[in-house]
């Protein structure tokens, strides 16, 4: 009985293990696709052009029905924040796992 208890524990190790795999491979895939326009994103942010844009923004030179986040000062910070962490936290998982061989 423990050997069947065993395979059947084992069995949802690899199914688990599987799914947030693939998943985990679909969402770097995502994130990959996405450098490009976040690194021009991260450029924008601060410079000459976006403090233009920003204070025409607060001038109320620019429409109202425009999508502005861009422009607000915490959602390109906060995004910036979030990637560098999410990089981190990717750096650590790999190292982790090159120290226990678990590759």
């Amino acid at each position: 009985m423990e050997q069947i208890e065993r395979i059947m524990k084992m069995e949802q190790c690899l199914d688990a293990s599987e799914k947030a795999i693939r998943e985990l491979s679909e969402a770097l895939s995502a994130f990959e696709e996405v450098q490009p326009q976040y690194r021009q994103l991260s450029d924008y942010y601060g410079s000459d052009q976006w403090m233009e844009d920003y204070e025409d923004d607060e001038a109320g030179k620019l429409p109202k029905y425009l999508k502005r986040g861009v422009l607000s000062e915490d959602a390109v910070y906060d995004l910036t924040t979030e990637n560098r962490e999410l990089l981190v936290r990717m750096l650590r998982l790999v190292t982790a796992a090159l120290e226990t061989d678990t590759l």
